[in-house]
């Protein structure tokens, strides 16, 4: 389809039909954020998304999932989301799941009786930035919500039939809060069982205040050590009925998935391996390649 500027999608999105209706994102503040820095939001003009899905129809008619673009394409108002689903149900019949990257405050701009009616019509699978359970760490971050509002409003998605990806990034406490980081997002975690948890660690790339903070040691970034000793403690503290940990992305030490609580132990046992293996190295700061990959382990 035709998807101006870079894409972003969850790896797990690799399949679906990739959709833009928006352009950049609506916040565009994160303090580690550089996907979006000199792209205005806006939203795509109703036609220009009708004639993408009809291309769409005729290139993939048989594709049961699409993913809309871009940053955080649950922004736009039920009434525009519900119209855009009857569109793609209507041209492509096969699609059983429309999701997208969502915020705390694109929840929160919605009432409990648009969230039903978003997941009626085929709306799932919110891919949400939460990033951490601490106050202090989310503040610096600028992500724009506090624990406890996350709290409620992934509460009102599962209310709603919702499912969702938790998003978390280790790290965000930095080296000197690094276990009460792992302690509040565990916390959080618990507290709304989400379906899928994501996980990844903090990295920044030029163009952002983080990684100006962490040249000037304004903020004191996780060694190699801290990061698997929050990994392992937020695994510890997790109380989950049934999730899916999804931590393969590439900017973690130890690359893993697996359903929880079934596999816990086994994660718990690779951290700690994975510890000894490196133990060389636990002192020393992540070198990091794309996509803040860590190259020194």
């Amino acid at each position: 389809m035709n998807l101006t500027g870079i894409v972003y999608r969850p790896p797990y999105e690799a399949n679906s039909l990739l959709l833009q209706v928006t352009l950049g994102c609506s916040h565009n503040k994160c303090t580690f954020c550089t996907m979006y820095p000199d792209v205005p939001f806006r939203v795509c003009p109703m036609d220009q998304v009708e004639a993408d899905i009809e291309e769409a129809a005729c290139v993939c008619p048989d594709v049961t999932r699409v993913f809309l673009e871009h940053g955080d394409a649950f922004v736009l108002s039920a009434d525009r989301l519900l119209q855009i689903a009857d569109i793609i149900h209507r041209k492509l019949p096969r699609v059983e799941t429309i999701a997208m990257y969502a915020s705390i405050k694109n929840i929160r701009a919605k009432t409990d009786e648009e969230l039903r009616q978003l997941r009626s019509a085929g709306i799932n699978g919110l891919d949400i930035g939460v990033e951490s359970g601490l106050d202090a760490a989310l503040s610096y971050m600028n992500k724009g919500h506090t624990a406890d509002e996350a709290r409620e409003q992934l509460l009102r998605l599962t209310g709603a039939g919702m499912e969702y990806s938790f998003n978390a990034i280790l790290g965000c406490g930095g080296a000197d809060l690094w276990r009460e980081d792992a302690d509040a997002t565990a916390d959080l975690i618990n507290a709304v069982q989400p379906h899928l948890l994501f996980i990844g660690t903090l990295h920044a790339e030029p163009g952002c205040r983080l990684y100006q903070d962490m040249r000037s040691g304004a903020f004191r970034e996780c060694t190699i050590g801290q990061l698997l000793d929050e990994q392992e403690r937020l695994l510890c503290r997790l109380d989950l009925k049934d999730t899916y940990y999804f931590g393969s992305h590439p900017s973690n030490v130890v690359p893993m998935q697996g359903r929880l609580p079934e596999q816990k132990q086994a994660m718990i046992e690779a951290v700690r391996e994975t510890r000894e293996q490196y133990r060389m190295y636990l002192d020393e700061y992540p070198v990091r390649g794309g996509e803040g990959s860590i190259l020194n382990r």
